[in-house]
């Protein structure tokens, strides 16, 4: 008899937890973050030209929303702003530098999502996709009329990395980021006598995030 009592017990408390398990919430954690990143832009005759490289670094940060500690959605900031000179390029891809100062100024803001991959308890590799709005700014003190530029775009973005977590609430990503932007380049100046339209590229990003 007492056998009985004690089984039926252990089945009531069975049957009773197993809706308050299936029930649980979704954990939602808020992980904002800091970047650096070094692109190296698809536009590298232009870049070269006015900047003396292809590659150059972009500061930023945004927020990170995981669920459950798998999917993840981010929005991102950052911005790249040097001063160059106007060039000009020869029929035969000879570079001439005119002295001519300019700053360009690039803005972007990225919206993503993807998975975090659970195999080791310190490394979370991820990857994920999403578009991006992109505000390219170039002005110069000895501009003509017509010649500055402000404009923007939306462009695409895909990623893939690993996070590495060095403390319960601090981890370290290191990711590839590859954008692609066409159409703001390639409507006048260099990039037009070059064929280059995409302001994207290809860039190598270190994070640091605040949260589990």
């Amino acid at each position: 008899m007492r056998g009985g009592l004690i089984g039926a017990g252990i089945l009531m408390g069975l049957t009773s937890a197993a809706p308050a398990a299936a029930q649980a919430p979704a954990r939602i954690s808020l992980r904002p973050f800091v970047m650096i990143s070094e692109e190296a832009f698809a536009a590298s005759k232009t870049f070269d030209a006015a900047f003396g490289g292809s590659s150059e670094p972009l500061y930023g940060g945004g927020l990170q929303v995981t669920e459950r500690d798998r999917f993840y959605l981010e929005l991102g900031a950052s911005r790249f702003r040097k001063n160059g000179q106007r060039a000009l390029l020869a029929s035969d891809g000879t570079v001439f530098r005119l002295g001519i100062p300019l700053t360009a100024t690039i803005t972007p803001l990225e919206l993503t999502g993807g998975y975090r991959y659970h195999r080791w308890s310190r490394v979370i590799p991820y990857g994920g996709l999403g578009v991006g709005w992109y505000r390219y700014k170039e002005s110069s003190a000895f501009a003509a009329p017509g010649e500055d530029v402000d404009t923007r775009r939306a462009g695409l973005v895909l990623e893939g990395g690993a996070e590495i977590r060095l403390h319960r609430f601090v981890g370290v990503a290191v990711d590839a980021h590859y954008t692609h932007v066409a159409g703001i380049l390639g409507t006048g100046g260099i990039s037009k006598d070059a064929g280059e339209n995409d302001l994207g590229g290809v860039a190598a990003r270190l994070k640091v995030i605040v949260g589990r």
